[in-house]
C-alpha cells in the first residue's frame, strides 16, 4: 500500500493518519516507549516511521542575514525575483491551513473575515513602512505597472491636458508612449541618445507651464539608472513608477501625487500592483475610463471591487512584516547600500575587465548592469556562474551583457559569492 505524505505506516502495513505538527520545526516523530494500536479488537505492538518529514525552519533565517539553504540558488533575476527565504517558509507552513481556519489563503472568499484581516494588515504595515500620510489611499490592483501607464492619464487628466515625462530608460519611454493615447504626452528630456546612462540636472528640465503631472521612473530595471533625489514639478504633481526600488529605502510620500509599482521585484510575487494615490486626485477619471482602471471604484471598494490577487497580497503582507522586523526601511537601505557598494567596487577594481556604463552618481542599488571587456566571454560567464548556483545574470535582451538584480531579498552572501566568482573568472581570462 502506498503511503500518503500525511500518514504513518504501521508494522503490518496498515495506514493511519498522522497528526500535523504544530510548527515547521517539528520534523521528526519521537517515541519514548513502544506504542500499540488496536486493529479489529486486538492489541498489537507496532513500529512507527514518518513517511514525509516537514521542512525545518532555521532560527534567524531572514533575507540579508543568511546565505540561503544549500538546496536553493542565488537568484539574480530582475522580476519575478527572489523572495525572503523565511517568508517562503512561513507561507509553506500556512499553505494547507491558514491559522486554523481550515482552508488555504488561496481558497478564501475575498469578502470573508479571514482575507479582510490579511489585506487590512498588509495595508497597515505598508503605511507604517513608508510612513504614508492619511491623505493618501493605498490600492492593491492587478495588471502590472504597464497597466498604470494608461490608468494614470485616464484618472489624472483630460485628453487636451499636457503631461511631462523625463525618460531615463525603457520603462519611462513606454509610459510616455502609452500616455499619448489619452493626453498630450510631452517628453521634456530623454537619455536615449546616450543609451540611458544618466539622470538630467533638474534645473535644466524645461517643464510645461500647465502640465498636469511630471512622470519619472524612479529606478530603471533594464538600464540600472536610479533617481537619488526627485525633481519638483513646476505645476501639477510628481508621479513615479517605483516598481524596481519599491520599499528598498525610505521615501517621502508627501512629495508625490502618485507612487505605483509591480510587486514582483521587491515585495511579493507577480500579479499584484500597488498604487499609492493622493485622495484629492481620485474621482476625476475620463468618461472612457474602463471600470477596472478607475481609481475611485477601487478606493470606494477597498481594493475589493472584484476578486483581487488574494494569495499575492498575502505574500506582500508577509514581506512587509519581514521588513518591519528588520528595523524598517532605513535599516533595509543600509543593507542594500552595502551589497551595491561591494559589487560596484568589484567592477571598478577590475581594471576595465568588467564595466558598468551608468554614471556613478545615479547607479541603481537594485539593478547592476555590467559588460565584459571581452564580450565574447559573456556567454561563458553566465554559463559558469549558473554551475555555481548563481542564476539569471544575463542582461536584458535589448541591451545585452550581464545584470545582477540585488533586491531586498538577495542576501549579502549572494553578492559576496558573485564578487568572488568575478575575480576568479578574471584571473582565468584576463
Amino acid at each position: 500500500m502506498a503511503a500518503s505524505a500525511n500518514s504513518f505506516l504501521v508494522g503490518n502495513n496498515t495506514q493511519i493518519p498522522s497528526l500535523k505538527p504544530k510548527s515547521t520545526s517539528q520534523s521528526l516523530l519521537h517515541l519514548s516507549k513502544p506504542n500499540t494500536v488496536n486493529l479489529a479488537g486486538k492489541t498489537k505492538p507496532v513500529s512507527v516511521r514518518c513517511v514525509a518529514a516537514t521542512t525545518h525552519v532555521q532560527d534567524g533565517a531572514r533575507s540579508g542575514s543568511v546565505g540561503g539553504s544549500q538546496e536553493r540558488v542565488f537568484n539574480f533575476a530582475a522580476g519575478p525575483a527572489a523572495l525572503p527565504e523565511n517568508v517562503l517558509l512561513k507561507a509553506q507552513s500556512d499553505l494547507y491551513n491558514w491559522r486554523g481556519s481550515g482552508m488555504s489563503v488561496m481558497e478564501m472568499s475575498h469578502r470573508g473575515k479571514e482575507f479582510l484581516s490579511i489585506i487590512q494588515k498588509a495595508e497597515s504595515d505598508l503605511r507604517q513602512l513608508l510612513e504614508i500620510p492619511s491623505e493618501f489611499s493605498v490600492l492593491f490592483l492587478q495588471g502590472g505597472a504597464t497597466t498604470q501607464f494608461a490608468a494614470l492619464p485616464l484618472n489624472l487628466c483630460k485628453p487636451e491636458d499636457t503631461v511631462d515625462f523625463v525618460v531615463t530608460g525603457s520603462w519611462g519611454d513606454k509610459a510616455a508612449k502609452e500616455a499619448k493615447k489619452y493626453c498630450k504626452a510631452n517628453v521634456i528630456w530623454s537619455g536615449k541618445s546616450e543609451k540611458y546612462t544618466k539622470v538630467p540636472p533638474f534645473d535644466e528640465l524645461e517643464q510645461s507651464s500647465h502640465a498636469k503631472y511630471l512622470h519619472i521612473c524612479a529606478n530603471e530595471t533594464i538600464h540600472g539608472v536610479e533617481f537619488k533625489d526627485y525633481p519638483l514639478p513646476k505645476n501639477g504633481i510628481l508621479v513615479a513608477d517605483m516598481s524596481s526600488n519599491f520599499c528598498s529605502k525610505p521615501v517621502d510620500v508627501s512629495k508625490f501625487g502618485v507612487i505605483y509599482g509591480g510587486a514582483q521585484k521587491n515585495v511579493g510575487p507577480s500579479g499584484v500592483t500597488i498604487v499609492i494615490v493622493r485622495k484629492d486626485l481620485i474621482g476625476n477619471a475620463q468618461e472612457i475610463t474602463p471600470v477596472m482602471l478607475d481609481y475611485k471604484i477601487h478606493d470606494e471598494n477597498s481594493s475589493l471591487y472584484n476578486t483581487p490577487p488574494c494569495f499575492g497580497i498575502y505574500m506582500c503582507g508577509l514581506v512587509f512584516e519581514d521588513l518591519l522586523e528588520q528595523g524598517g526601511l532605513r535599516e533595509v537601505e543600509k543593507k542594500n547600500q552595502r551589497k551595491a557598494d561591494l559589487l560596484y567596487n568589484a567592477i571598478e577594481g577590475s581594471n576595465g575587465f568588467f564595466r558598468c556604463p551608468v554614471e556613478k552618481s545615479v547607479r541603481s542599488l537594485m539593478n547592476v548592469p555590467f559588460t565584459l571587456e571581452k564580450s565574447e566571454l559573456e556567454g561563458e560567464f553566465i554559463k559558469e556562474a549558473a554551475k555555481e548556483k548563481m542564476v539569471q545574470l544575463k542582461g536584458h535582451r535589448s541591451v545585452g551583457g550581464m545584470r545582477a538584480s540585488i533586491y531586498n531579498a538577495m542576501p549579502l552572501a549572494g553578492v559576496e559569492k558573485l564578487v568572488a566568482f568575478m575575480k576568479d573568472f578574471q584571473a582565468k581570462h584576463a
